[in-house]
């Protein structure tokens, strides 16, 4: 109990306003610079990680589904698979008229398989091949795949006809070939380079082949006209219809023949994998904050033991030992919120740095910076609960002694 005063009123314990608490906090934080800034970049690593994977997951995300919609998920593609007895079995020369018919299809092109050697010029040997095969095409098949012209033009009605080719980004630079205009070989056939494509992110394989028109190729290339795969577009609301109808209409005798998918599945696979590595990446963050934690509890409990005199001092004139547990539990609190605010900058900082480079938009969830700063703050808590503690249990006249 509190002894009374000459009037007979109880003394009462002072008590400590936000602003002293928080000074007093600051105080022991600024005696020790060098080993508040160590003890803080453990927990800055920690949650700069934790933002910086959760902005970037976000980000890369973000520019997947950009791409997603700018290609559109509707797309098609319907191959020959195998027959009964497991020989590759081959579309029918009218499957694209056949799938033209379905009702919800809005568009459909192919593309066929060449039985054709594609090389520099004449004087390179047939037995070394550059890694890019030919396939005829369709006119229509750039705008099926939403596909663009790097350089020069597409195969249109004027020379589908003729010996000429547009060639995939890979396969012009595996040719050596720079701009429209120069020669390739397709067997023993001179073909002109009229154009060449940007990288169709639907469809890779097509960045390493030779094109050329139906016509043409049946003309100069022995092509049969059967396609090898057919693309087709459908409004989105009617994609999965169309697809369970598909290979039945393609290939009425034998549906199990026809293997169909989506190309944009791929591209939602891969961001699924992307949130498989972010998991990973966040639980290596959470053991990085975990051992900051480890470095301001051993901060703040040598900071007890060198300041016994402080603490024995002030409880000498009337500090409470819940004043003293405040004290050093703020300074703790501040320590890991120092790290914690410059682990959120460095996290956000290299989320923008990234997806510049990448070309993305950046984004940096707000959530994620809370999260973290909750997270710091929760350290702060446990990591200087005990030396809090310890340190309002010293007795004053023992640690006047300095024992």
């Amino acid at each position: 109990m509190s002894a009374p005063d000459r009037r007979g009123a109880r003394l009462r314990p002072s008590r400590l306003s936000l602003r002293d608490v928080l000074g007093l906090g600051a105080v022991g934080l600024r005696a020790r610079r060098a080993r508040v800034v160590l003890s803080a970049l453990g927990i800055a690593i920690g949650i700069a990680t934790m933002v910086a994977v959760v902005g970037l997951s976000h980000s890369s995300k973000a520019d997947l589904m950009a791409r997603l919609d700018r290609l559109g998920t509707n797309l098609l593609t319907v191959e020959a698979g195998e027959n009964v007895r497991g020989e590759p079995a081959r579309l029918p020369e009218s499957a694209v008229a056949m799938v033209e018919r379905i009702g919800p299809v809005r568009h459909a092109t192919a593309t066929a398989d060449l039985d054709a050697r594609v090389r520099r010029s004449d004087l390179v040997p047939e037995e070394r091949t550059p890694g890019v095969t030919a396939q005829a095409a369709r006119t229509d098949l750039l705008t099926a795949l939403n596909a663009r012209m790097g350089e020069g033009v597409w195969l249109n009605r004027a020379n589908e006809r003729l010996p000429v080719t547009v060639l995939g980004s890979v396969a012009a630079r595996r040719l050596g070939v720079t701009a429209p205009g120069e020669r390739i070989v397709m067997n023993d056939v001179d073909v002109v380079v009229v154009g060449i494509l940007r990288p169709v992110e639907l469809v890779p394989t097509l960045d390493r082949v030779a094109l050329v028109g139906f016509p043409a190729a049946e003309r100069y290339l022995r092509f049969d006209g059967r396609p090898t795969t057919v693309f087709e577009r459908s409004p989105d609301a009617t994609v999965d219809e169309v697809r369970a109808v598909l290979a039945r209409t393609v290939s009425p005798g034998n549906p199990g023949a026809v293997k169909v998918s989506r190309p944009s599945d791929a591209l939602a696979a891969k961001a699924a994998t992307d949130k498989g590595l972010t998991t990973l990446m966040l639980g290596l963050g959470a053991v990085a904050l975990l051992v900051g934690g480890v470095g301001v509890a051993n901060t703040m409990v040598i900071s007890v033991l060198e300041r016994r005199r402080e603490i024995g001092l002030r409880r000498a004139i009337g500090a409470t030992r819940n004043a003293i547990r405040l004290q050093f539990l703020t300074e703790s609190l501040l320590l890991s919120a120092l790290g914690g605010a410059a682990g959120a900058a460095l996290g956000a900082a290299a989320t923008f740095g990234f997806a510049a480079v990448q070309g993305w938009t950046a984004v940096v969830p707000a959530w994620s910076v809370a999260a973290g700063f909750a997270a710091t703050l929760f350290i702060g808590v446990l990591a200087g609960l005990y030396p809090a503690v310890r340190a309002s249990r010293l007795h004053p006249t023992v640690a006047l002694n300095g024992s």
